[in-house]
Order: C-alpha cells, then sequence, then structure tokens
C-alpha cells in the first residue's frame, strides 16, 4: 500500500532531500515534477508473477494507465515513443520515472498475478487496449 511522503520522518535528511529534488529537476526538468506529482498521488504499482517477472503500472494524469518495464527502460505511453524515442527530447517520460522513485523510496502499491494474468495484461497493452 502506498503511504503519503512524510517529511516529518525524514526531517533530518531535509537538506539531502532538498539536494536530491534539485537534481532531478536539474536532469529531468519538468519531467521530474511531474513524476514527482505521480508518486504523491500513489499511482504506481508494482506487478509481479510467480515467474518472478514484474512490469510497472502507472495510472497517468489522463487517468489512463500505462505499462512500464524497467528492465528495458520502456513504457507504453505515446510521450515515450514521441519524445524519447522519436525526437530524443527526453531520456524517459514521467511514467518511468515516478516507478523508478516509488521502488526507490518503497512507495509502490504492490500486486501479485498469475503469469497467465501478467501475460494477458501485456498483450492488452501491446494491442492497444
Amino acid at each position: 500500500m502506498c503511504a503519503p511522503f512524510s517529511f516529518k520522518k525524514w526531517s533530518f535528511h531535509i537538506k539531502a532531500l532538498c539536494g536530491f529534488f534539485s537534481r532531478l529537476k536539474f536532469i529531468f526538468g519538468s519531467t521530474a515534477l511531474h513524476a514527482l506529482d505521480l508518486v504523491d498521488q500513489c499511482s504506481v504499482t508494482l506487478i509481479s508473477s510467480p515467474s518472478g517477472r514484474t512490469v510497472y503500472q502507472v495510472l497517468g494524469s489522463s487517468r489512463q494507465t500505462y505499462i512500464c518495464l524497467s528492465f528495458c527502460h520502456y513504457c507504453s505511453c505515446p510521450a515515450f515513443m514521441y519524445s524519447v524515442i522519436r525526437r530524443n527530447d527526453n531520456i524517459l517520460c514521467k511514467h518511468i520515472l515516478a516507478a523508478y522513485l516509488c521502488q526507490a523510496m518503497g512507495l509502490c502499491h504492490d500486486q501479485k498475478v498469475s503469469d497467465k494474468q501478467l501475460t494477458s495484461l501485456l498483450l492488452a497493452k501491446h494491442n492497444g487496449s
């Protein structure tokens, strides 16, 4: 379950956190702010199957869900295809960055599914559903 980020819990690290957020914004620009917004909204779910396969499902700001594959740095959103792959404007989209941040901060929802369910989820996204 995603718990709200507590600055009180991390107050002794507040200076380090401010530096971290500044670096995020410097490296990723506005993508960092949008990703942090997704983290704040608890929009990231880590889906795992018994075989050990994992994907991130991210509920975007448009309320559309996207699949992120961290092992190959891929997202099913249109911005990834356009800004990252085609135009090379960004190194990743807000959904992938949100997934990485949630993973690092331990803020992902965890959902266990069967291998068949995970395959169906991936096929549905691949086929445009």
